[in-house]
């Protein structure tokens, strides 16, 4: 550890999507800033997945990383999301003997989490530490976020549900079904509002944002957020896109690049709902009859499904299982030719950057969206939970990168659906359209990220504020 360097601590929440956006964030933060060092504080409710010790093992000598103890939810059995949203509130203790150990050696300039480490705050704040939040997911939602408290103090205490549709500045209006949470977020006395309610007012006490997108991504939504920091609002800065560098240091264990190198340019359509989405078993079926009447190829990523929740993968055992055992009888034989089916972790970002790759179908995480804007790979947007559907809609209404296909009365998307739209996507007019507005946003990102861009000089900035804050003491 470099005592002359300004030290510079982050601290994602579980889960392997979390921790690469940070992670990115730090690197590309060290290489354009040589006077910092990074600590990267992990959570953790089990031993860390490979993934993340791939990750941590890659890390240049400017960032370390340090694995907190195993957290227990064994008095949580019947909240199976307790991981995702407890474990950092759980490991307070831990963290703040990181913090204070740090504080004893070292010049800790800032600390960053995102908003399931907002219980951290407290400890950072004890400890006279500069805090911000990194938010991984897009400029989007963290306006709907800040514009809760006020829109909340706004309404009258009788008016339980909000608005049908919503209009936070800078945003193209927001039906209530694309909430985060859905119907559930639109309940003023419900969870879901209440938690993010919460979360927008903590946010809003920090001294920073830093937002993965970039100026012509959400172009109204930054400036709206940046025109209204000061009083009310923290100052924003947009440093992305954010995405995975350099090859993987795992094998690829389930071959799909070497089957990739034997298609035509452009010509498969690559199916993913993430590390935590899946689909019942009944839509997983349908999903693969849709693309086998597509005639259209495809590498598929498949996860175990789940008739409960769409977010189960993130939960569920992830070890490899027999494909033949969820998909229809005989699929797996007659699209022998026409795709290859995987169960195991695939490297996405090099799938996304290989040329065969024509199209991307997914559930519209923000991590993925953002790859595919860095590769410019259209999509066909699926969004499960979560912010994904605020994201879909990004992508459809607004940029117009995306297809999306129609559900049924019941949620349900059918065969004949999924093929027309995949169809349409990878040899059709208006998929030839999403491909060269792709490619224009494609370039849009190249620019932020430049020497003279946008998201490199919002990321001076915010390196040359924590150069000037002067080393905190313990009380």
């Amino acid at each position: 550890m470099n005592q002359s360097k300004s030290h510079i601590v982050i601290l994602p929440s579980v889960g392997i999507s979390h921790l690469i956006p940070f992670v990115e964030f730090a690197k590309r933060l060290v290489s354009q800033h040589n006077n910092f060092h990074v600590t990267c504080i992990i959570p953790t409710n089990g031993p860390p997945p490979q993934i993340a010790k791939a990750i941590v093992e890659a890390l240049p000598t400017t960032i370390d990383a340090i694995f907190l103890p195993p957290v227990s939810f064994d008095d949580l059995v019947a909240n199976p999301l307790a991981p995702l949203t407890l474990t950092v509130s759980r490991s307070l203790s831990s963290i703040r003997n990181v913090l204070e150990s740090l504080l004893s050696k070292t010049h800790v300039a800032a600390f960053l989490t995102n908003f399931f480490g907002i219980d951290s705050l407290d400890v950072v704040k004890e400890l006279n530490i500069p805090s911000y939040i990194f938010f991984p997911s897009p400029a989007t939602v963290l306006s709907l976020f800040l514009h809760l408290p006020k829109l909340d103090e706004s309404l009258s205490s009788e008016i339980r549900y909000l608005p049908e549709t919503m209009k936070i500045p800078g945003c193209i209006p927001i039906p209530a079904e694309d909430f985060p949470g859905g119907g559930t977020f639109q309940d003023r006395k419900g969870d879901s509002f209440k938690r993010f309610l919460h979360i927008g007012k903590r946010i809003s006490s920090v001294e920073g944002i830093i937002v993965n997108s970039f100026t012509d991504m959400e172009s109204g939504v930054i400036i709206a957020l940046q025109d209204g920091a000061g009083a009310n609002n923290p100052p924003v800065y947009p440093t992305g896109p954010l995405v995975q560098t350099g090859s993987s240091s795992e094998e690829d264990r389930s071959g799909c690049l070497r089957w990739l190198d034997n298609q035509p340019l452009g010509s498969v359509l690559y199916v993913s709902f993430g590390s935590g989405g899946t689909l019942s078993r009944a839509q997983l079926c349908e999903l693969a009859l849709g693309l086998e009447m597509s005639e259209q190829k495809f590498l598929w990523v498949v996860r175990r499904p789940n008739d409960e929740s769409p977010s189960a993968a993130y939960l569920s055992d992830k070890s490899q299982f027999d494909p033949s055992d969820v998909l229809p009888s005989g699929f797996l034989e007659r699209t022998e030719g026409q795709g290859l089916v995987v169960t195991s972790w695939v490297p996405q970002t090099q799938i996304l950057s290989h040329g065969a790759i024509g199209g991307f179908l997914t559930h519209c995480g923000w991590n993925s969206t953002l790859e595919c804007v860095v590769f410019g790979v259209p999509q066909i947007v699926w969004p499960l939970f979560a912010e994904q559907k605020m994201n879909a809609l990004i992508l459809v209404e607004d940029k117009k990168v995306a297809l999306r296909p129609k559900a049924n009365e019941n949620g349900f998307v059918e065969r004949e659906e999924i093929a027309k739209v995949v169809k349409e996507l990878m040899e059709g007019e208006e998929g030839k359209r999403l491909g060269q507005r792709m490619g224009d946003l494609k370039e849009a990102a190249a620019r932020a990220l430049s020497k003279d861009g946008s998201s490199t000089a919002s990321l001076s900035e915010l390196a040359s504020k924590w150069e000037n804050v002067e080393a905190p003491k313990v009380e």
